[in-house]
């Protein structure tokens, strides 16, 4: 048993010397040459843009620091001449729906009254001006031909309410051909 301890050291110190120092001075010797013949390249930062100060006047703009437009949107007491929908009246059937499930596919005209026949999933209805359709307050202004007006109230990020003006327009069928 000493016979195969002392083998054991003696093939360990072997090993060991086998691992001298001339590996790792090429190695370093590379990469000392290495970095002298590296340079770097690196781009100019670009100029920094002008920056140009916004001028607040507040002889025409409204205070952005009163308390109705800290409070966020929803809680604005209404002003007289404030656009602002009838929160209170009954909802149509077609206020469920949004504006962009529905598509214009065809008009006619009753007794003088022009309708739009508007699909909502596989459905056709009737809209005639003055009817109320889609989830922002929407109400039909002018059917024509081509198109079906809508103007819609919805809240602007200070919580005001704002009319926007959106169109379904006819959609032509890409059945024809069949």
């Amino acid at each position: 048993m000493m016979k195969t301890n002392s083998a054991v050291l003696a093939l360990a110190a072997l090993v060991l010397a086998g691992c001298g120092d001339s590996d790792v001075r090429e190695v370093r010797t590379w990469m000392e040459e290495t970095r002298a013949q590296t340079r770097p390249n690196v781009k100019p930062l670009p100029a920094p843009k002008e920056f140009v100060p916004y001028a607040y006047h507040q002889a025409q703009a409204p205070d952005p620091f009163s308390d109705a437009k800290l409070a966020g949107p929803g809680t604005m007491a209404a002003q007289p001449n404030a656009v602002q929908p009838d929160l209170n009246r009954p909802r149509e059937a077609l206020e469920n729906y949004p504006l962009d499930t529905m598509r214009m596919v065809g008009m006619m005209q009753k007794a003088g009254v022009s309708f739009a026949l508007v699909q909502i999933e596989r459905s056709v209805y009737r809209v005639r001006a003055r009817q109320r359709l889609g989830q922002n307050f929407g109400q039909v202004t002018r059917v024509t031909p081509a198109a079906v007006e809508i103007r819609e109230m919805v809240q602007d990020a200070g919580g005001d309410w704002v009319e926007r003006i959106s169109k379904l327009e006819l959609q032509e069928s890409k059945e024809i051909g069949k």
